[in-house]
């Protein structure tokens, strides 16, 4: 069922944390900063939401590199659940789509729940003080293919917080598949 998460909660501070990256590497969230921001995405592998956009969330995070602000994804699902969302699956994901970002896997859920994130793709899009700018879609395809010409709603939110320190006022929340939470046992 497509969830969508609440508006943008401006000024809301970024939460760190360690998490193992699919490069066999641990991430510190705050350490994936650029000069002017970051951008933290909860996504998975599985979801056709994500599977829809994933080409263009690496093409903006390349873009956004470019302008100083930092990416990282995370996969928070339930991996044994959801096996396509496994740790194995993420990095194979990760190097299908060229992801030149950090993708970290929040196995306890606990960086996912810390967040409030929703559902996959969300986006929490970070000034360069790490307070919250962005929480919006990455633009109008909501989960299809998106037509030439179709504005980029992510990086310019983003490309507008590494001029300005501040977000769009309006936003168009993102929408995918529920994060999937591991049973309450």
């Amino acid at each position: 069922m497509a969830q969508q998460p609440p508006i943008c909660d401006f000024g809301w501070a970024a939460r760190d944390a360690e998490l193992p990256g699919v490069d066999g590497k641990s991430h510190r969230l705050l350490d994936c900063r650029g000069d002017n921001g970051l951008l933290v995405a909860f996504i998975c592998n599985h979801c056709p939401y994500v599977k829809a956009v994933i080409d263009r969330l690496v093409r903006d995070a390349r873009d956004l590199a470019a302008i100083g602000i930092g990416t990282v994804a995370i996969c928070s699902n339930d991996a044994v659940a959801y096996p396509a969302d496994s740790f194995e699956n993420m990095a194979a994901f990760a190097a299908a789509h060229g992801f030149a970002f950090p993708y970290l896997h929040d196995k306890d859920q606990r960086v996912a729940k810390d967040y409030g994130a929703v559902c996959t793709p969300d986006f929490f899009g970070f000034d360069k003080d790490l307070t919250l700018q962005y929480r919006g879609r990455i633009d109008a395809s909501r989960g299809r293919e998106a037509p030439a010409g179709t504005r980029r709603d992510l990086y310019e939110a983003m490309r507008q917080i590494a001029e300005t320190g501040e977000g769009p006022r309006e936003q168009i929340p993102s929408i995918g598949c529920s994060i999937k939470w591991k049973d309450a046992a």
